[in-house]
């Protein structure tokens, strides 16, 4: 099964490419590895602003870090595409980083970061399985309550 049949039969449509809110780009090929920069948690097309701890319980974190795997997806798709290739092409998710905005009493920051890292071992079977740090943080831009980046290689 292709990874678009699987995103298919988890019922995920890929999103476009987010404009950049600064001054970077969504994302940089080095050889065969592609680097994603940060993608905000977003609800309703907003930033899902929150704080883990405070006002988001871990669960909804989870669901905040496992939309932001939807759009990295979108944005490796057209990372993937800008190299004249496909999701499938996609060797292995290499590294993921998660930063969660917590307070300093919030310990699972882990949790939260597993709802990116299970849909990604979901969409790519083995070659999801990736190297990951998760870290909890004063505040992210926008206020929003997880951001996650990212590090692919291509075949």
């Amino acid at each position: 099964m292709s990874i678009y049949q699987q995103l298919s039969a988890f019922g995920i449509d890929l999103p476009p490419v987010a404009v950049p809110a600064a001054a970077y780009v969504p994302f940089v090929q080095s050889g065969k590895l592609i680097f994603l920069s940060g993608h905000i948690a977003k609800k309703d097309g907003k930033p899902w602003v929150g704080q883990l701890g405070s006002s988001m319980n871990t669960d909804e974190g989870k669901q905040a870090a496992r939309s932001i795997a939807i759009d990295l997806l979108g944005t490796l798709d057209a990372a993937c595409r800008a190299a004249g290739k496909t999701l499938d092409d996609v060797r292995r998710i290499v590294k993921v980083m998660s930063l969660v905005n917590s307070t300093p009493q919030y310990t699972e920051q882990h949790l939260v970061t597993n709802g990116c890292s299970e849909l990604l071992a979901q969409v790519f079977g083995h070659a999801g399985a990736h190297a990951r740090s998760a870290f909890g943080v004063a505040q992210i831009p926008l206020g929003a309550c997880v951001e996650i980046e990212l590090i692919a290689e291509l075949a």
